[in-house]
């Protein structure tokens, strides 16, 4: 039987690289939904996989992460569609309004803790949060929450004693304990929104795996790594191109001293794909994860 692989946020970035190794790695065993907040870029993002893999089988799913109502419909239509699902790839994330503290980063430059700045952010990366329509902090809606309630509606399609399923989150180095608040889980109160929600995701998939194992749900978390994409443009959105292409020279030399810079998110997207060969070849269940 074909495998059946949900990935959120899959039009662009980490989420569009997994999808292209994936189906690198099996074509015709493999039946892909994208779940893409914009369906006109989902749409974009489906043909070019298409284009390089013809044989596959590529649907779309519309769904926001941040939206309940949202959520709760796309769950129902994986429910119509699906009678099972393998691995449900938790990738969708934003860190909206971001602000880059010069001064904590030049400190940082000529500190012991120069490697840790450069591959974490910790220190010089600061959000201004928003909030949804259903009155949640922006954040957590998109990043964690969302994602917990998919996982609570897909539970008729992902728990089946005599079949195992994956959970597998997007998580970051930029992950802190020291953003998160268990009395204030959404942040409300704080300056490292997206830091806060990485580390509660980091948290929820223990849960998860305390909650659902003997049910045959198996949840992990990986870190990409230090990506370029849209989201680490967003840091710094004044910088011209051209300075940007200056940096990555420096970028490749960090690389030597920490393996977490992997710089493209088709690098970035090899620790997702390895942790799905990783689960299918062994058991117990490891959690995987990276601070």
């Amino acid at each position: 039987m074909n495998k059946v692989v949900l990935v959120t946020g899959a039009n662009s970035g980490i989420g569009l690289a997994l999808c292209e190794r994936l189906l690198c790695q099996d074509t015709e065993g493999l039946q892909l939904c994208l779940a893409c907040r914009n369906m006109h870029r989902g749409q974009a993002a489906r043909s070019a996989l298409l284009t390089s893999h013809p044989e596959a089988q590529v649907a779309l799913l519309q769904m926001d992460t941040s939206s309940i109502s949202s959520v709760i419909s796309a769950a129902r239509e994986v429910r119509l569609r699906y009678n099972q699902l393998d691995y449900l790839y938790l990738n969708a994330g934003i860190m909206p309004n971001p602000r880059f503290d010069v001064k904590a980063f030049f400190k940082g430059l000529f500190s012991s803790n120069v490697i840790t700045m450069f591959a974490t952010g910790e220190g010089i990366l600061t959000q201004t949060d928003g909030v949804t329509a259903d009155g949640l902090q922006e954040v957590f809606a998109t990043n964690l929450f969302g994602h917990f309630l998919l996982i609570r509606e897909l539970e008729p399609v992902l728990c089946h004693a005599d079949q195992t399923s994956h959970v597998i989150w997007t998580s970051s180095s930029n992950a802190h304990r020291s953003a998160f608040n268990v009395e204030d889980i959404q942040h409300l109160r704080g300056i490292q929104p997206y830091s806060s929600s990485k580390y509660a995701s980091d948290l929820l998939s223990l849960a998860l795996n305390t909650r659902y194992n003997q049910q045959g749900l198996y949840s992990s978390v990986i870190c990409p790594g230090f990506v370029m994409t849209s989201l680490t443009y967003s840091i710094l959105p004044s910088f011209p191109a051209f300075l940007w292409t200056l940096l990555m020279p420096l970028f490749w030399l960090i690389r030597l001293f920490t393996n977490t810079f992997t710089l493209t998110p088709y690098n970035g997207a090899e620790a997702l794909v390895c942790s799905t060969n990783k689960q299918q070849r062994r058991m117990p269940y490891m959690v995987l994860t990276e601070k």
